[in-house]
């Protein structure tokens, strides 16, 4: 492999990196505080939040590890895409906030997530059509 073809991989990788480090972030941070974790799950209305707050570490890890590995890429891209998507219409209603910075500052939050979705689809798209054709 040649020196600039490595260089590539691992700017491609730093940037994959990038993009999960919030769910990598996000799950490390519920280990540590689990009960944190649990309240979080209780604050979206999600039952049973043991349960939930597992299964979220679980995902988050594991898709986050198959974007970095590059082992079903595609697979953990989209789901972190679909995850995200999804999680967002929960997390970031600004809809339902009063006029103020508060909404203002949701509002920002819940379109960042959408270009955070859509760079995961980006990602998985690329990988399945390599994947198809061979590359």
């Amino acid at each position: 492999m040649r020196p600039a073809s490595v260089r590539m991989d691992l700017v491609l990788w730093f940037a994959l990196l990038a993009l999960c480090s919030a769910y990598l972030q996000g799950a490390i941070c519920k280990l540590i505080d689990f009960d944190a974790a649990i309240g979080e799950m209780q604050h979206f209305g999600l039952s049973p939040p043991r349960l939930f707050a597992c299964g979220v570490i679980v995902f988050e890890l594991l898709c986050s590890l198959a974007v970095l590995t590059g082992h079903l890429r595609w697979l953990g891209a989209f789901a972190l895409a679909l995850f995200t998507f999804t999680a967002n219409f929960l997390a970031n209603a600004w809809w339902n906030e009063a006029t103020g910075p508060g909404r203002d500052m949701m509002m920002n939050g819940f379109f960042e997530h959408l270009g955070l979705a859509g760079a995961f689809v980006h990602v998985g798209w690329l990988d399945l059509r390599g994947r198809l054709h061979g590359r």
